[in-house]
C-alpha cells in the first residue's frame, strides 16, 4: 500500500472509487472542494469533468501500488465560471505568479494541467521586457536585415568500390575485435643505407629500404618464433616458415600481398617479388591466394615523409609494423652528439596470441638487425 497525499487542501465532495481499489494511473478517484463548499448537483459537475461514472477497477500487476488517499481534480475560484485545474497545475501557476484565469486548459473539457502552466511560463519568459529593448535615436541607422540562412556546401559522392568496402569492413572488424597494443622503437640506419648503396652498385635488381626491412622482419621472426603465430578460436597457430605481407597503395585502395618464406629468400629475391606485386597491384591483377596468409605486415609511409604512425592489424595476422621516414637528426654516439640518420617504427600487436614481453623481445631483435645490417644478409 502506497499513500499519495493530495497536493492542495480541501474536503472530499465525492469518492469515485472504493478504498483499496486498483485504478489506472491518472484516473480520477475523488472530487475535492473548498471547505464548506456545497455543490447542488455532483453528477452534473462530474459530467462536465468528463467523469460520468466511477471508473471500473483494473487488475494490478504484481507489486503495483494501491492508492488509498484521493487527489484533487477541480477547484473553484470563487467567482465567475468555474475553472477546472489539477492541484499541481494550480500550485505551479501560483509559484510562477501567473493568474490561473490567464491560462488556457488543454486537458479533458478544458481542464488546466501541468503542460498548460509550463507553456504559459515559457511564453512569459520569452516575451521581451520593456527595459530589455534598447532605445534608438531617430538619427541611428535602421537595424540590419536578417541574414539569409546558410546554404549547404556543394558536394560529390564517390560510390564505394568493392576494394574500398572490403578495406572498411576488415579494418573496422580488426579494431573492434582485436585487442591492439603498441611498441615504438628508434634505430640508427646509417649502416643500413650504406649496405643498400653497395647492394645497388651495378646490381640488376635494385633493393629498397623497405626490402631490407621486410628481410629484417622475417629474421626477427626466426629469432623470436613466438611472434610467428596467429589467433584462432581453438588454438594459437604457429608456422615453420615466415610469410610477410607488404602494404601496397594503389588508386583502388590498399593491397597486402604476401611474400612467402621471406626468411629463406635473399634480399634481391624479396626486392623482385615486391616489385612484381606493386606492378600487378596497380593493374588489379593480384590473385586472391596472394593476398591471404602471413603473420605480420610491413606498412611503410617513409616515402611520404611520415615520421611515425601506428597501423591497424590485418586479420588474421597478429602484428603489423609501421615504418616511418629515415631522417637526419642529432644523435648520441660514443658520448658525443653527432648527426645521424634514424628511423622510427611502431609495432601493433594482437594481445590474444602475443604477450607484451614477447613483442618487446621481438622489437629488440628487429632494431638490432636494422642497426647491424650485415646480419640481415647472413
Amino acid at each position: 500500500m502506497v499513500d499519495v497525499e493530495a497536493e492542495s487542501d480541501g474536503v472530499i465532495l465525492k469518492a469515485l472509487v472504493p478504498e483499496g481499489a486498483h485504478v489506472e494511473v491518472g484516473a480520477p478517484i475523488a472530487l475535492i472542494g473548498e471547505p464548506g463548499e456545497r455543490v447542488a448537483d455532483l453528477d452534473a459537475l462530474l459530467t462536465q469533468l468528463g467523469v460520468t461514472a466511477p471508473p471500473p477497477p483494473v487488475a494490478a500487476a504484481p507489486g503495483a501500488a494501491t492508492v488509498s488517499r484521493p487527489s484533487a481534480d477541480a477547484v473553484p475560484d470563487g467567482s465567475g465560471p468555474r475553472i477546472f485545474t489539477s492541484p499541481l497545475a494550480r500550485r505551479m501557476a501560483a509559484e510562477a505568479g501567473i493568474p490561473i484565469e490567464e491560462i488556457t486548459g488543454t486537458g479533458p473539457h478544458g481542464r488546466i494541467v501541468r503542460r498548460d502552466v509550463e507553456a504559459a511560463i515559457a511564453a512569459r519568459d520569452t516575451r521581451p521586457h520593456p527595459h530589455d529593448v534598447p532605445e534608438r535615436s531617430p538619427a541611428s541607422a535602421p537595424p540590419a536585415a536578417p541574414q539569409a540562412p546558410a546554404q549547404a556546401q556543394p558536394f560529390t559522392d564517390l560510390p564505394h568500390a568493392r576494394m574500398r568496402r572490403a578495406i572498411a569492413t576488415r579494418t573496422a572488424e580488426s579494431k573492434r575485435s582485436i585487442p591492439h597494443f603498441y611498441l615504438r622503437g628508434t634505430a640508427r640506419v646509417d649502416g643500413l643505407l650504406e649496405v643498400r648503396r653497395r647492394l645497388n652498385d651495378g646490381a640488376p635488381v635494385r633493393v629498397s629500404v623497405n626490402d631490407l626491412v621486410v628481410k629484417a622482419v622475417a629474421c626477427a621472426h626466426t629469432l623470436v618464433p613466438a611472434m610467428n603465430v596467429i589467433w584462432t578460436e581453438d588454438a594459437v597457430r604457429s608456422f615453420p616458415s615466415v610469410d610477410v605481407a607488404v602494404a601496397v597503395a594503389t588508386e583502388r585502395g590498399l593491397a597486402t600481398p604476401v611474400v612467402r618464406s621471406a626468411d629463406q629468400l635473399s634480399v634481391s629475391s624479396i626486392a623482385s617479388t615486391v616489385r612484381d606485386f606493386v606492378e600487378r597491384a596497380k593493374n588489379g591483377r593480384l590473385g586472391q591466394a596472394e593476398l591471404e596468409g602471413g603473420t605480420i605486415t610491413v606498412s611503410n609511409l617513409g616515402m611520404y615523409g611520415t615520421e611515425e604512425f601506428a597501423a591497424i592489424i590485418n586479420p588474421p595476422q597478429s602484428a603489423i609494423l609501421a615504418v616511418g621516414a629515415a631522417r637526419r637528426e642529432p644523435v648520441v654516439g660514443k658520448d658525443v652528439i653527432e648527426v645521424g640518420t634514424v628511423m622510427r617504427v611502431t609495432l601493433s600487436v594482437d594481445h590474444r596470441p602475443v604477450d607484451g614481453a614477447v613483442a618487446a623481445e621481438w622489437m629488440r631483435a628487429f632494431l638490432t638487425l636494422i642497426e647491424n645490417p650485415l646480419r640481415i644478409l647472413a
